[in-house]
């Protein structure tokens, strides 16, 4: 089942205490691109069907990168596409999005995709795995 657009972004505005609509989707576009480029598979395809259309081919469509990034590096990376922003305001803007993303998406579905990334993506998701 696709989650509507105004309820993702809702969610990411709330999440992120952002102004307004265009700072959440700004900030969800980038860590949806670059999530997509860590993610193969059927986890990646499933993903985009449960996310908004207009959502779903940054991951759908998004080549592979070359080397995994680590959690730590995903963050340097989305501070990087966002201008002004600091790791921890990047840090900030992945959580508000991949939390967001994971309330309304099918669990299983999240654990899968987390168990595809690097150590440390767990958290960004808002889902730390159980020690």
């Amino acid at each position: 089942m696709t989650i509507s657009w105004e309820d993702f972004l809702a969610r990411v505005v709330e999440r992120g205490e952002y102004r307004g609509e265009a700072e959440a989707d700004h900030a969800t576009r980038i860590v949806l691109a670059l999530l997509g480029e860590h993610l193969v598979g059927s986890e990646r395809l499933a993903l985009a069907d449960a996310l908004p259309g207009m959502y779903a081919p940054l991951l759908r469509d998004a080549r592979p990168a070359a080397e995994p990034l680590t959690a730590e590096r995903f963050v340097q990376a989305v501070a990087g596409w966002i201008d002004g922003a600091t790791p921890a305001t990047a840090q900030w803007d992945i959580g508000a999005v991949l939390s967001a993303m994971s309330d309304l998406v099918p669990g299983e579905l999240v654990d899968r995709v987390i168990d595809q990334l690097p150590e440390g993506y767990d958290l960004l998701f808002g889902h730390p795995a159980p020690a």
